[in-house]
């Protein structure tokens, strides 16, 4: 068990995917071969485990743990792990917060709780969060939904949540209203204790990072890490025409990966990487299903756009 106790999130973090059988059995081998391929690309500061990406939702408490032994075995040594805390109860998500930390992460992204759809205060945001912190000694990223779905903390929610708990270190940002989230980058990275706002806005990602992100979290990294790696660096170094030419490539997958409905993002993703030869099925769990012939087209004319695939749907070379 490997963990990396100085970790501070921020940078290039891609949360990758979680591949199946076609009895929706999880298919350790390519799961692990998903992992080396992502693991190996220059500039990534961590990965993600047990996130929307790896479809949470439809894994059990133990599936998780299997989850993180396979990637603490395969990356651990290399990189940080970081791990979702994905539960409607808090009781729940420090059982989940401990046992990622017994198993080695180095971080935990904290979903919020599915009952906040039906309204929150800030005492509610505060006991679920202090729940996860006292369960573990983690470094903590909250998951910041947009405020329309009901699950996301609005900005004096968000100040006493982060002024209540100290192991709060980032957040993933996925406000799609862009003035918030520049009151995000502005306010959080000015605090005393400064915290780290991580873009996960995939869809919008070139435009996100300029307003000052210090970093992103994102699905599409288990196909497009090294594209994103090479943009962040480009932004930080203040190359805009560089980071302009990486997001030309970038932007036809983000169309097709993000476009409605929104839920099938990591499934067209998986049919992205079996076109690459990088995973062998594009399999996942209901009440997902696969997505049809007409969309995969589309993905292929992407991939051939972005210069990942040939004219001829073969790999291209870089």
């Amino acid at each position: 068990m490997t963990r990396h106790a100085d970790f501070v999130p921020e940078g290039v973090i891609p949360a990758v995917l979680l591949p199946f059988h076609n009895d929706f059995s999880i298919d350790e081998p390519a799961f692990r071969a998903h992992l080396r391929h992502v693991g190996a690309v220059e500039g990534l500061s961590a990965v993600t485990i047990n996130a929307h990406s790896t479809e949470v939702a439809s894994c059990t408490f133990e599936e998780q743990r299997r989850v993180m032994e396979i990637t603490a075995d395969t990356l651990g040594d290399r990189l940080p792990i970081v791990h979702g805390v994905w539960a409607d109860g808090s009781l729940e998500a420090g059982r989940i917060a401990r046992a990622a930390e017994a198993g080695g992460a180095s971080a935990l992204l904290a979903f919020p709780p599915g009952p906040f759809t039906m309204g929150q205060n800030p005492a509610m945001v505060i006991a679920h969060f202090k729940c996860i912190a006292d369960a573990s000694s983690l470094p903590i990223i909250v998951f910041q939904y947009p405020l329309a779905s009901g699950q996301g903390y609005p900005p004096d929610t968000l100040l006493k949540l982060l002024d209540a708990v100290p192991t709060i270190r980032a957040i993933k940002d996925w406000t799609p209203v862009v003035q918030q989230h520049e009151w995000h980058v502005r306010t959080l990275h000015a605090l005393p204790r400064s915290v780290n706002v991580l873009s996960t806005n995939s869809a919008w990602l070139f435009s996100s990072l300029v307003l000052g992100c210090r970093g992103l979290l994102s699905g599409s990294g288990s196909v497009i890490a090294d594209l994103q790696a090479r943009l962040f660096r480009a932004v930080q170094a203040n190359d805009l025409v560089e980071a302009r030419r990486l997001n030309d490539r970038i932007y036809p997958l983000a169309r097709v990966f993000y476009d409605a409905p929104f839920v099938d993002m990591h499934n067209r993703m998986k049919e992205a990487l079996v076109m690459l030869g990088l995973m062998p099925r594009a399999v996942v769990r209901p009440p997902l299903v696969r997505i049809e012939d007409a969309e995969r087209a589309r993905i292929r004319v992407a991939l051939i756009e972005a210069g990942l695939l040939d004219g001829e749907g073969r790999v291209a070379a870089e």
